[in-house]
């Protein structure tokens, strides 16, 4: 098996894991009946679909033998939000119950999928180097995700993660707290992958 063969076929099977367990777990939405808008407003859900679409259209453009500005920089963007999802879940909510969410979703989610999509973004870096501002265009995502987080629990009184809820002791500061804690690890984790992207790409020229 060839070096191309071998990325492909990561892609192939990390993107496929991540659709089989997220999957699983919608259909057990269905069958006992659970918000299905609740189920797509979990950060962890919406990062794991990004990295399954990014990691299978990798793989089509491995296949083609095509690179992509574009496509890089929407890698980065799902490469820190798993990040995000990996650190976030081990310090804040691995010791929450789980619900109706089978363990083996919530390893492959929480666990596998953060180190898989890492890892692979710095065995595989992209081939166009990763503007500053990007960082910018990565936060995008989670700025509104906070915004519809707070606005839509409001209404519904239901909110995806605890630390989000302003019920807690605290209320309202203390979600800020939380949410510029979060924003930290956003802002290093971009930081970081964006520089040792670069020199890798540097170095591979």
């Amino acid at each position: 098996m060839n070096k191309k063969t071998l990325h492909i076929l990561i892609q192939l099977v990390a993107g496929a894991l991540v659709f089989a367990a997220v999957g699983t777990q919608l259909a057990l939405q269905f069958e006992y009946q659970q918000s299905i808008v609740n189920f797509f407003s979990f950060f962890t859900n919406l990062s794991n679909i990004l990295a399954g679409f990014v990691l299978l259209y990798g793989a089509v453009l491995l296949i083609q033998n095509k690179t992509s500005k574009a496509y890089d920089i929407v890698r980065g963007a799902s490469v820190v939000y798993m990040a995000v999802v990996g650190v976030v879940f081990s310090l804040l909510l691995s010791g929450a119950e789980l619900g109706i969410l089978q363990p083996w979703v919530n390893t492959v989610l929480h666990y596998i999928m953060p180190v898989v999509v890492v890892a692979y973004w710095f065995i595989n870096p992209p081939k166009n180097k990763i503007a500053t501002k990007t960082i910018g265009y990565w936060l995008i995502f989670p700025a509104a995700y906070l915004f519809y987080s707070l606005v839509r629990g409001a209404i519904v009184n239901w909110y995806p993660y605890p630390f989000l809820n302003p019920a807690q002791d605290g209320g309202y500061s203390t979600v800020a707290l939380y949410s510029l804690l979060v924003l930290v690890f956003f802002i290093v984790f971009s930081l970081a992958i964006r520089w040792a992207s670069n020199l890798r790409t540097k170095k591979k020229k």
